[in-house]
């Protein structure tokens, strides 16, 4: 039973992750990218509320951590989701899904320089082949590309930077909440913020809306922002950290096979071949600690094998 509820869980979130790149490209083609981003959030937010009601989770962070709370508000929620947004005006589904899968090279990254955490030279190794695969790709899809898909590349960059920044920010303050209490207040903020701000910047006229991004709003609101963070954490809770963390390496490939199926629309057949080397490099980022252990195991097996046999031979002498 256990098994088949792990295995649903890694369906449903690689899914939601898979089509959310979508979802984000279809409400962004009549609504405006801040507007959007906002409805996104206070579809979420109430949602949140009840949940957090429901389970009796506290509303705000600890004492001492709450201007921190809203600092999660701007810099996880409304800033890094609205330059995703945007970018997904110049940049595909599918290459944006690409650049989003190095969020645990850029985790490992952050925590290195803001925490000075310690690595291995395996973690070190997927690292640079990662970022020299992603880098192959971006600069085989920018080529002929007009300025303005570089602009909505380094915005996706951007995001994933930012919201690697505040994972290594929110470990060193040691903000331990449950996972309601850190999406629900921040959503409301960030989802009024930007739903404000969309209004008098964006001036969004709502009879243009089309139906297709009203559903997609919904849809990465109701769905995404609520069921699909809630499967991940219940994941967590129920499977091995290499079993969740494989749902980066699985999720691009929905996207770009969702893309490719409705749109036609794909990678070149180099970026393609580089996506081989790049899962690898997020593959060993991620579990780099686990091969690092287990090479360390092995290779002391291997030296108390050879000293056990030296003494053999000494002892027979």
């Amino acid at each position: 039973m256990n098994s088949a509820i792990k295995t649903l869980l890694f369906i449903i979130v690689a899914l939601t992750w898979g089509t959310t790149w979508l979802a984000m490209k279809i409400a962004g083609t009549t609504i405006p990218p801040l507007f959007a981003t906002g409805l996104r959030f206070l579809c979420a937010a109430p949602l949140l509320l009840l949940a957090l009601k429901y389970t009796r989770s506290p509303l705000l962070f600890p004492k001492g951590q709450r201007v921190f709370q809203a600092i999660i508000s701007l810099f996880y929620f409304a800033i890094p989701f609205t330059l995703m947004i945007y970018g997904e005006r110049w940049v595909s589904s599918g290459l944006a899904s690409v650049i989003f899968a190095m969020m645990p090279v850029a985790v490992l990254c952050a925590s290195i320089l803001l925490l000075r955490e310690k690595t291995n030279s395996v973690q070190l190794l997927g690292l640079t082949i990662a970022l020299v695969a992603l880098i192959s790709v971006l600069l085989h899809e920018s080529q002929g590309a007009a300025s303005g898909q570089l602009v909505g590349i380094m915005m996706l960059i951007a995001a994933v930077v930012i919201h690697a920044v505040m994972y290594a920010l929110c470990k060193k303050r040691c903000c331990e909440v449950s996972v309601l209490t850190f999406n629900a207040l921040p959503c409301l903020m960030a989802g009024i913020l930007l739903t404000l701000v969309g209004g008098f910047v964006e001036h969004p006229v709502i009879a243009q809306f089309s139906y297709h991004s009203i559903l997609a709003v919904v849809y990465l609101g109701a769905f995404a922002g609520v069921f699909g963070i809630l499967c991940y954490f219940m994941l967590q809770k129920r499977a091995t950290a290499f079993q969740a963390s494989i749902v980066f390496l699985i999720f691009p490939i929905i996207a770009l096979s969702l893309e490719n199926i409705l749109y036609g629309r794909s990678l070149s057949f180099a970026s393609l071949c580089l996506m081989c080397p790049l899962a690898l490099g997020i593959f060993l980022t991620l579990f780099g600690n686990q091969l690092n252990q287990r090479l360390k195991r092995k290779s002391q097996s291997v030296v108390l094998s050879a000293q056990l046999e030296v003494n053999k031979r000494q002892h027979r002498t």
